[in-house]
């Protein structure tokens, strides 16, 4: 009877602990946690000089404050601007270039940009990311005829790639602003 009992032991903890075993020896990939980013700084060029400002910045994060938006400069109608975007960590001291970062992991991020209604202007994109779709972190904004509106600057972490949008685009929001712009 002892045998009896010791062998059943020995074989449910046997097929316990082989039942347990991981059959999958591959190396799960890393989770990109989203960054930290406090400044938002969108410079736009015509003519090779900065015309226009556009910066947020939010030192606290989650905090009480509000981000302080700014935009210095008026658009001017009927004209292409280079844009781009910087983004820091002014966590850090000294503060975290964000930018580099969103190169580094340019599959895992894409800037989505919102032309409000009243503002006669579109934007295009103008860099890709390691596989063509869309980065953003450079892009073309068009201005038409005079007129006064928001546009919106959408950062997305681990969004759908491709995709037709931010409406379709998934993943989280790394950072918003909107800015209230006029062309003349």
């Amino acid at each position: 009877m002892k045998t009896v009992k010791f062998l059943s032991t020995t074989i449910f903890a046997t097929a316990l602990i082989f039942s347990c075993s991981s059959d999958d020896d591959s190396t799960p990939e890393p989770v990109l946690e989203e960054e930290v980013i406090t400044t938002m700084t969108i410079t736009l060029e015509a003519d090779g000089q900065a015309d226009v400002i556009l910066q947020t910045q939010d030192l606290d994060g989650d905090g009480p404050d509000l981000p302080v938006v700014t935009v210095s400069g008026n658009l001017s109608s009927n004209t292409n601007y280079s844009g781009s975007i910087t983004l820091l960590n002014e966590t850090e001291d000294p503060a975290e270039n964000m930018t580099e970062e969103i190169e580094e992991e340019d599959l895992a991020h894409q800037f989505f940009y919102s032309v409000g209604s009243g503002l006669d202007a579109e934007t295009d994109y103008n860099d890709a990311d390691s596989e063509g779709n869309p980065l953003g972190l450079d892009f073309v904004l068009s201005t038409y005829s005079a007129s006064s509106g928001s546009i919106t600057f959408t950062l997305r972490h681990e969004p759908n790639k491709p995709n037709m949008g931010l409406e379709d685009a998934g993943g989280e929001t790394d950072i918003e602003a909107t800015f209230e712009l006029s062309i003349q």
